[in-house]
């Protein structure tokens, strides 16, 4: 029997748990589909899915477990919860930010963030930024953090750039 991490994320869909679970390991290596379960008859007067239709899909993104559960229209994803990615490069931000956004909500992109097509919320963030708002010359980690609030996605050189000035 298979070792079960102790937290995992459940995304909640209407009924499009397997499409996001399929769209999500294309993107990220190191990722698969692990198991799919169904809905029976039992519980069918409570969640009013036909028996045999897709109840939640078990996936891993590059290791880590993720549950999508079909749930029905009940249930929406907002900005409250996202999942960040830590990047290396401008050519990794780069990779991320065109494969997840494509078919999301333009409008919801900004500071690193975007909304992907299912409208869950992922934020891209180079590891550069990070030591740089950490940065102890505070003068510096301010224009950095303007700079950043200005961007939709984030751009290793132009803060670079701006955090010598």
């Amino acid at each position: 029997m298979p070792t079960i991490q102790k937290i995992t994320p459940c995304l909640w869909f209407d009924n499009q748990a397997e499409e996001a679970a399929q769209f999500y390991t294309a993107i990220f290596s190191n990722s698969k589909i692990v198991t799919i379960t169904h809905y029976g008859e039992a519980g069918q007067e409570i969640h009013k899915k036909p028996a045999g239709t897709v109840m939640t899909v078990a996936f891993e993104l590059d290791g880590q477990p993720f549950t999508a559960l079909n749930g029905g229209p009940t249930f929406k994803f907002n900005e409250a919860i996202s999942f960040q990615i830590h990047c290396e490069t401008q050519e990794e931000v780069d990779y991320y930010w065109q494969k997840l956004s494509a078919g999301g909500d333009e409008t919801a992109q900004q500071c690193g963030w975007l909304k992907d097509r299912y409208g869950v919320s992922w934020q891209v963030v180079p590891r550069i930024l990070v030591e740089m708002l950490n940065d102890a010359y505070t003068e510096k980690s301010q224009r950095v953090m303007t700079a950043m609030l200005q961007m939709k996605k984030i751009e290793i050189d132009e803060l670079k750039r701006i955090s010598v000035e």
